[in-house]
């Protein structure tokens, strides 16, 4: 990591540039990328999702949230780069550390297609009394990265009507109503969710989610997509054809937008990246509001609720299974992090429909499940003995959906306290899921009946409750999600709407010891309409048995244990069907009531 910092300040010194950012990004401000983009792993080799990197010719730091401090703290020693963790006292954002550091005149440099616009523009304001520059139009990392993987060019496949519940063609003439209410007459995307939901395709261009690097822009009489065309065989082109979809290389975008003059265009300052706007005439006219996709798509339909359904049945078996060979087995044969997660990735190949793991397995024992975001390594990669909790947070894609859910375990006998902080963990998940609310609430009104059990005893976990889930597409989705505290840039605290799936996911974290999160998926839906309004409810998607071994049920209140045994009935009652004699047997017990 020296010698690339190294190279990195002698790239900047040529080139004049004083303080150089590295985002963790690609072209279209997707949250997990693949292997070309990650330069900011590259250069610091901190692996987590979420970080951004800056350099000056004496300084160099990571900048991280919460989920990733234990992480980052390990995985940065000895790189060169300082770990800032984001939101701490006395820690400086981005912005005012480069405000401090940057000399009059002074030059910062990034590769303006990994930076999105909004955050750009924040940074010319910001520097604009030091009259810094910007050099965004070339990508230094990539200059010193000798063995840089190629650019993901994985097959384009379009997903039926029949999982899809809604042709393109109708979702394509909805966002043309969408842009007439805006008043544009273009829209630029960039987001490779919004992107393939749109047109109902799909492709593996991001490990976990199933997106194709692409763009798209729209008016009333054209849509555009720009792609590298030899990812759509006969078929696909075919399809895109009857939808009067014009295909065009993937990088031509730049060029497309340039010839704009004088149009309205929609498009989302936050997901844009910072090259095309700058691409963009003066002539135009902006229209800075979120993608009309994102709102539609959160909001499943009928055919899709029904197919997450059965998504989670499936997953359901696999963890299930999972879970009652981990307590068969566990102290009469090797196990270690690595060599479960694989085992669990093998049961849910055996369902039905499953493509693929929906994100990364976080499969960690004891103290490195005190990592929100722990990735095993063979080199932390920890033997499973029969004693402690062991947490698994895992999810597949499966052509009915996508699917997502944290088990924590008791492998043996486990202390008090963590016995404690498991039943208060499973409190929380169980309350928020019975939650009952008026239309109109958004995650920041339900947070803290997840929260209440923990805040009540000084406890917290640093991370949001609950967060949107796509349709076989991003686990992490917006507008929707639950959060006690607004964190602008998500865009995810939208009014809650019937047919949003999220989340439920809270969790305890105490370092060098243990960590425990409990996660079921729920999808929102109507309750009763009276004279208050209408009532909004929750209904669980995920099937999954919580570990009765490492309960304490004199801790929780009548209603924790009446919602606890309703959930069991309801996981024997859906899961059992579908295992043997021998596994039903163990479920029956796992589900008892207490």
């Amino acid at each position: 990591m020296n010698e690339r910092l190294k190279a990195l300040r002698e790239l900047m010194k040529q080139r004049g540039i004083d303080a150089y950012l590295v985002p963790t990004s690609d072209f279209h401000e997707s949250e997990y990328v693949g292997e070309y983009f990650k330069c900011r792993k590259f250069l610091t080799g901190f692996t987590g999702s979420a970080g951004t990197a800056v350099v000056t010719a004496d300084d160099a730091g990571v900048w991280t949230d919460g989920r990733y401090f234990v992480q980052a703290a390990k995985q940065l020693k000895d790189s060169g780069f300082q770990l800032q963790k984001m939101g701490q006292d006395g820690v400086l954002t981005i912005k005012e550390y480069l405000e401090k550091v940057l000399p009059a005149g002074g030059v910062l440099g990034f590769d303006g297609r990994v930076v999105n616009s909004r955050m750009g523009r924040e940074l010319r304001e910001a520097l604009e009394e030091k009259e810094v520059r910007f050099a965004c139009e070339d990508d230094l990392v990539g200059e010193i990265w000798e063995d840089r993987p190629q650019l993901s060019a994985k097959p384009v496949w379009i997903l039926e009507e029949k999982y899809a519940g809604k042709s393109a063609a109708e979702k394509i003439a909805d966002l043309r109503r969408a842009m007439k209410e805006a008043r544009a007459t273009v829209h630029v995307l960039t987001t490779l969710d919004d992107i393939v939901w749109l047109l109902n395709i799909r492709g593996g261009d991001v490990p976990g989610n199933p997106v194709v690097l692409s763009y798209v822009a729209v008016t009333d009489e054209e849509c555009c997509l720009f792609i590298n065309g030899k990812v759509l065989d006969d078929k696909v082109k075919a399809y895109l054809s009857g939808l009067h979809v014009t295909v065009k290389p993937y990088n031509d975008i730049y060029d497309y937008v340039k010839s704009f003059r004088r149009e309205k265009v929609l498009l989302e300052t936050s997901r844009i990246n910072f090259a095309i706007m700058n691409n963009l005439d003066a002539s135009n006219k902006i229209i800075d509001k979120m993608n009309p996709t994102a709102a539609a798509k959160a909001v499943k339909n009928l055919v899709e609720i029904e197919n997450e359904r059965r998504a989670h049945i499936k997953d359901g078996v696999a963890m299930t299974k999972f879970m009652y060979w981990l307590k068969k087995n566990i102290g009469s044969m090797p196990m270690t992090e690595i060599s479960v997660s694989e085992y669990l990735e093998e049961l849910r190949k055996q369902q039905e429909g499953y493509l693929e793991p929906s994100f990364d397995t976080i499969s960690a024992y004891k103290e490195n499940a005190a990592m929100c975001h722990y990735s095993a390594t063979p080199e932390s990669n920890k033997t499973l003995e029969p004693r402690g909790l062991y947490l698994v947070d895992s999810g597949g894609q499966y052509y009915e959906g996508t699917t997502d859910v944290t088990r924590t375990m008791a492998l043996g006998p486990v202390t008090d306290e963590e016995r404690e902080h498991f039943t208060l963990v499973a409190m929380s998940m169980l309350r928020l899921g019975h939650a009952k609310f008026l239309y109109g609430c958004r995650g920041l009104s339900l947070d803290y009946i997840a929260r209440q059990p923990l805040w009540e005893r000084g406890l917290n976990y640093d991370h949001g409750t609950g967060h949107g889930v796509g349709y076989l597409l991003n686990v992490h989705e917006r507008p929707n999600g639950i959060r006690y505290k607004t964190v602008p840039e998500r865009m995810d605290s939208a009014v809650i709407e019937e047919g949003m799936i999220c989340s439920d996911e809270p969790g305890i974290y105490i370092e060098g010891s243990h960590g425990i999160r409990t996660e079921n998926l729920i999808v929102c839906r109507k309750a009763e309409n009276n004279a208050y309004g209408q009532f909004m409810e929750f209904e669980y998607l995920t099937f999954v048995p919580i570990d009765l071994d490492a309960l304490n049920v004199e801790l929780m209140e009548k209603k924790d244990v009446e919602y606890l045994n309703e959930y069991h009935r309801q996981v024997y009652e859906k899961i059992a069907p579908y295992l043997t004699e021998e596994e039903r047997g163990w479920l029956k017990e796992a589900t008892r009531e207490v």
